[in-house]
């Protein structure tokens, strides 16, 4: 239900930049740090739009990668705890027999 929501979210947010786009079709100049250019403000601002999808994919991703690499270790770290308890409770059982 989690990822629907985000779907439905996705979809709306993306119809607003749409419609703002669409009726923000005149050239502006963009100043850049070196100069300046005549670009339409649709190309801006579809610009800014996609580099913040991607500036805040690459932060999600900086901040999951150690929390994968964790997660790894403590499934590892488990399976060694089972297969130590494995031993121990075959141990106990050849020692009743």
């Amino acid at each position: 239900m989690k990822g629907q929501w985000g779907l439905i979210f996705a979809i709306f947010l993306a119809l607003i930049i749409a419609i703002f786009s669409v009726a923000n079709v005149n050239t502006v100049t963009f100043n850049y740090v070196v100069g300046k250019t005549e670009w339409p403000l649709i190309l801006i601002i579809l610009g800014s739009v996609f580099m913040g999808a991607i500036v805040a994919g690459l932060l999600g991703t900086v901040k999951v990668y150690p929390l994968q690499k964790r997660v790894k270790r403590l499934e590892k770290a488990l399976a060694e705890r089972d297969r130590l308890e494995e031993r121990k409770d075959q141990t106990r059982k050849s020692d009743d027999e």
